[in-house]
Parts: C-alpha cells; structure tokens; sequence
C-alpha cells in the first residue's frame, strides 16, 4: 500500500509539473507550437483569454486549498503542545477540547461567524457600517462575481480555520481545572461572535482596515485575540492547586517533552500556511516572490526567537530550558505574523529576537502576579502578538517607508489594543458570568483526580495506576 502511494504521488508530481510547466508556456507565449503557422489575429488572442484567466484563478485556489489544509493542522500541533507541557492525566480533556474547537468552530463560523467578519462578500455597504455588521448566515448571500479571486467555498475554509486556531489558543492557558461544558460555551462564543467582529474592524473592511491598520496574517487578529481571552480565562479560573504556596512559585512540569516538541515542529510547519497563504495571490511573478520572501521572514524569525529564547534561560537558569526555545520560537512566529510582508530579513530576526525576550518576561511576569498559564498561552500569543503589530510601526519597513507611509506607530497602537481590549473584556465577562452560575471549574477532588477521569471517565495512557 505504502509503495503504491508512494507511485501515485510521485506520478501526481509529474503531472502537476508538466501541467505547470505548459500554463507557464500559455501565459508567457503569443502563440502555441503548432504544425502549420497561424496569424495571430484579436479575435485569436480575445479567445485565449479567458483560459488564461482560468488557469491564474485555478492555481490561486488549489494553492489557497493547500495553505488552509496546513493552517488545519496547526490544530494537533497545539494539542500536542498543550499535551505535552501538561499532566497526563489531563491529555484527553486537552485533546477534546482542541478537537471540539475545529468542529465547533467550523459549524459556527459557516452558520453565522463568516457573515459577520465579511458581510462585504455578501454585498453590505462596509464603508457606511465600519464597526459592525452582518451579511447573512451560510454561504447562501454570498456574492461570487464573475472576476472573483476565489471560489466561496475556498475563501470560507481559509478563514474557518483561522477562527479555530484563534480559539484553541485558549485550551492551554486554562488547562487542568476547567469544565468541559464551560469550555464549549467559550469556544462556541469566540469563533461565532467575538473573533469574527474585530476580525472584520481589520480584514473585513471595518474601521481599523480603512484607517491602515496592518496585521498582515494575524498576530492581533488571531493571536492576540486568543492570547487575551487565554488571559482572562487564567484569571477568573485561579491556578491550579498547588501551583503557588505561601506566596511561591511551585513548578509543576509536563508530563513529556517529546510530545510539546513535537507540537512545536507541527506548529513552525503549519505556518507556512498561515503567513505564506495570507498572500492570497500565487500567479504573477510578484505574488510569488512576496510569498517566498514571507516564508523566508516568517524562518528568521522562528529561528532567532528559539535561539535567544534558549540563550537566555541559559544565562538566567544555568541550564539550557527546552520548554523555554520551544516558546522562543513560537514566539518569534507569532511575532513575525503581522509583519512578514513587509519586514526585511535582517528585521525579521530582530522581530524574532524581542519576541523571544518577551515570552520569557511573560513568564517571569505571570509567576509573580501567581496567573497560571500551564504552556505560556499569553506571552506567547498576547504579548508577542502585540509586539508583531507595533514592530511595524518602531522597526523600519516597506509600509513605513518613503515620503507616504501606510501606517504609523500610532494607528498600530490604536488598532492592537483596540483589539485585544475587545477579547479580553468580552472572554472575562463570559467567564465571570460562568463562574458566577457554578459551571467554570470542576471541584478540588475532580481536579486531583484529574479531567480525563473525571470529565471523560478515561485515560491518555492505558497501563496507568488509576487517579481515582
């Protein structure tokens, strides 16, 4: 079987490639190799062209197709993180929650979170409703033009799994001790309502995308929207037991290594999706060299906020932290998410290099305030997601440079915090209402025993002594 499909893909290779090589030939040739001559009339080119439009508008999609599969699966490379820098005996509550926000999250932002976030699509007037409105549930309204960029269906699944990446964010921040119903309700509202309307102020012609706010894939759009209402969550939660005595910090490691890293490899590879695909034209010569520089930038920045992120423990620690690289470079990722378009490559390291000092500060500053953030959720996604959107506006680059730039500092500004004061106002009025009402956390005796157990009456690891 192995070997068979093994065949089929490199014959599938081929194929994509020939067929590659012939459309490259059918937009760059006036006329095709033939038997006899031909004139090359008008009516000859003006029939050409719309098979020439065909194959941009197809290549467009399938690769857009292929960076939404990849942003997909970002979702088990959280779930491994998340996983792994826990106890075991909550790996299946972690792993149900990242599997309940894909399926939550797809559903919901079908039903209602894609009309809210672009209600243009469906013919709305975004100019004269810039901070709020809906254009309609499904894909029914959706107004496809005949010159479209994309088909719906496609434009719909990259943005879906953006939603879900924004709301599992969240799982690993208020890992251990939070109700499993509590948690649908968090996801169900984030992916639904709240991720779709600071997604549309920016990326769906609302007021922060007309006054040139720039987050180009999404470091306060996605993950700072995550990283805050992670935040929020940790707070009205409390920590964990035992995770602060008597004023101290007590460490509680997860139970494997291999397992978060492992996460962190899925997480870098499926970036490739998330930043390059952000690009969202592949035909021309420039969208492809702006792709392949974003993908560069997008490697700098990784690299440099593991490295540093390492270097620095190092010094700190006496020891070389593993957990620590691991964020380093997840920080630099998302750090870099807002800018990889417009940074230079040398910029992208030094984007890289802060986000990294920034995750071990949000550490270090989460310990002292006693917030239990079990895998960094928020410096991670909060504060390096920040730091992507001001970094445009503090460190040189294409949209701030030459006598017109597109953004300022100040718009940044206005547009970050805007943003992440809309998630975490809303996510902390959501969990304190949960709260309130008895459903937020499980009992002290369900959390010894543990989620798997007690949530879910099962456990990750067969063979285990038994947590009740």
């Amino acid at each position: 079987m192995l070997t068979l499909f093994e065949t089929r893909g490199w014959h599938s290779l081929l194929v994509a490639l020939m067929l590659s090589l012939g459309a490259t030939a059918l937009l760059s040739q006036p006329t095709w190799a033939q038997e006899e001559e031909v004139a090359v009339t008008e009516e000859v080119v003006a029939a050409n062209e719309p098979a020439d439009l065909g194959v941009g508008y197809a290549l467009d999609n399938a690769m857009l197709f292929l960076a939404a599969v990849l942003v997909f699966f970002m979702q088990a490379g959280f779930a491994m993180v998340e996983a792994g820098f826990n106890s075991s005996k909550n790996a299946v509550n972690i792993l149900f929650k990242n599997s309940m926000d894909i399926c939550i999250g797809v559903l919901l932002y079908y039903a209602i979170g894609f009309g809210l976030m672009y209600p243009g699509s469906y013919g709305v007037d975004v100019e004269a409703h810039k901070y709020f409105a809906f254009g309609g549930f499904g894909l029914d309204g959706y107004e496809a033009a005949a010159d479209r960029s994309f088909s719906p269906e496609v434009d719909w699944f990259f943005q879906a799994v953006f939603a879900a990446t924004a709301a599992t964010i969240v799982s690993g921040a208020v890992a251990g001790r939070m109700k499993v119903n509590a948690y649908l309700i968090y996801s169900a509202v984030l992916t639904a309502f709240v991720y779709p309307v600071s997604g549309f102020w920016k990326w769906g012609g609302g007021w922060l995308g007309q006054m040139g706010f720039a987050d180009f894939a999404g470091s306060a759009v996605v993950h700072a929207v995550g990283g805050f209402a992670g935040l929020a969550g940790a707070i009205v939660l409390g920590p964990r037991i035992g995770r602060f005595v008597n004023g101290k910090s007590i460490p509680m490691p997860g139970h494997s290594m291999p397992i978060a890293a492992l996460g962190v490899f899925i997480l870098w590879f499926g970036w490739y999706g998330f930043n390059p695909g952000s690009q969202l034209a592949f035909h021309a010569t420039s969208d492809i060299d702006a792709t392949m520089h974003i993908a560069m930038t997008t490697t700098l920045a990784a690299g440099a906020g593991g490295i540093v992120a390492t270097l620095l423990s190092w010094f700190m620690f006496g020891k070389p932290d593993l957990s620590m690289g691991l964020n380093g470079i997840l920080g630099g990722l998302v750090g870099i998410t807002a800018c990889c378009d417009c940074m230079s490559n040398n910029m992208a390291i030094v984007v890289g290099t802060v986000a990294a000092g920034l995750v071990i500060a949000g550490v270090m500053l989460l310990d002292k305030l006693q917030i239990d953030d079990p895998v960094g959720a928020f410096p991670v996604h909060g504060m390096c997601g920040i730091w992507g959107c001001l970094a445009i506006g503090i460190l040189p680059n294409s949209l701030t440079a030459g006598p017109e730039p597109s953004t300022s500092f100040g718009i940044q500004a206005i547009g970050t915090f805007s943003i992440v004061a809309w998630s975490f106002v809303t996510m902390m009025a959501l969990f304190t209402v949960l709260k309130a009402v008895g459903v937020l956390r499980v009992s002290e005796a369900e959390e010894q025993k543990g989620l798997d157990v007690s949530e879910h009456g099962m456990q990750a690891y067969t063979g285990t002594p038994s947590y009740s």
